[in-house]
């Protein structure tokens, strides 16, 4: 990763070339192909790589609008820097895991509606979040900046993330430095990185940043978003079968990649190999794309339903979600895998 976009595209090459029907070296070695591929249920996958710092960023207009009209009401949906800065904030890389790690529900500080103090408890709103991840390849020195222009050259390639959010941890400690243990506990990540050569023909243009236009130096002159599908799919404890309760696209979020990689060194902050940044919550213009709970239930108000005849305000013990993404071109598709997880038990006071 850190030797940058000319050995990429070299290695990517050569492992092209090596899979390709008509090369013989691996097609026609029968011991070498015995060693070079290797069974998918004999492989334990691990992290993309090891990461030393984790920012989650809060990019999606439909999600932040969504949330705002929630809390704030619909006049007061954005606040007034969202469509000026790619806002984020400062994860924990400690609670990465990989794709297949089962995740303990939290515990915490809640305050629901009907309590006057705050009570110590397992979360009971426990919820997903869809997003999207991507690798610093090469990064900056500490005091420089990565230009508009050149920030696509440091990005290694894109995951899945579901950054699992505790919404009533969330609700009470968050103001007023923001989330802290109701997101600390996990984030989940799909363990195949896609690069961004291998995404190069689902580039599309983004939402319209025309009013207001960005700063001079969060400006882009080329298409900057990725039409990328992106799938969530929940199986409820005691249920044989994932149900899809969201199809979503990359392409609907408002601050692109690139966007986000210059906002964050403006300021001269230096990014390190193997950094990894999230989009936050991607969500589309229609419910049926909305890329949590929190939305999909409206807060709670409206449960998501399945056919087994079980229904869903927040995530129960025992509930697996997965979440999948492709750019399909109709001839062929390019897919991200899979990032999964099951919900454990909270140990407290067991």
């Amino acid at each position: 990763m850190s030797l940058g976009k000319p050995s990429w595209r070299k290695v990517r090459s050569a492992i092209q070339n090596l899979l390709s029907a008509d090369e013989p070296r691996l097609r026609d070695d029968k011991a070498l192909l015995e060693r070079a591929l290797i069974p998918k249920e004999r492989v334990q996958m691990h992290l993309p790589a090891q990461v030393g710092d984790y920012t989650d960023f809060y990019c999606s207009r439909e999600h932040a609008t969504n949330v705002g009209i929630m809390f704030r009401g619909k006049d007061n949906a954005l606040q007034p820097n969202w469509l000026h800065i790619p806002v984020g904030y400062h994860g924990r890389a400690s609670s990465l895991v990989v794709s297949g790690t089962d995740v303990r529900r939290p515990v915490g500080q809640r305050l629901s509606p009907k309590d006057k103090k705050p009570i110590f408890a397992p979360s009971a709103k426990l919820d997903f979040e869809l997003e999207v991840g991507w690798f610093v390849g090469t990064g900056n020195k500490l005091g420089d900046r990565i230009d508009i222009s050149e920030a696509k050259d440091h990005i290694f390639g894109m995951v899945l993330v579901n950054d699992w959010s505790a919404r009533d941890i969330q609700a009470w400690e968050y103001v007023p430095l923001g989330p802290f243990l109701g997101k600390s506990f996990a984030t989940t990540v799909s363990p195949w990185v896609v690069t961004l050569d291998a995404l190069e023909e689902s580039l599309t243009a983004g939402p319209s940043q025309a009013e207001p236009q960005p700063l001079e130096y969060l400006q882009e002159k080329a298409p900057s978003a990725y039409d990328i599908a992106l799938e969530v799919q929940i199986k409820p404890s005691g249920s044989d079968a994932l149900e899809r309760v969201t199809l979503s696209n990359l392409k609907y979020m408002y601050w692109s990649i690139t966007q986000q990689l210059t906002h964050h060194t403006v300021n001269g902050c230096n990014m390190r190999t193997g950094d990894m940044c999230a989009t936050g919550t991607i969500s589309g213009p229609d419910k049926s794309a909305f890329g949590s709970l929190l939305e999909l239930t409206w807060n709670g108000t409206t449960p998501v339903k399945f056919e087994n005849g079980g229904e869903r305000m927040f995530l129960e013990d025992g509930d697996e979600v997965n979440m999948t993404a492709y750019h399909d071109r109709g001839d062929y598709r390019i897919g991200f895998g899979d990032c999964r997880g099951k919900v454990l038990p909270c140990t407290f006071g067991h």
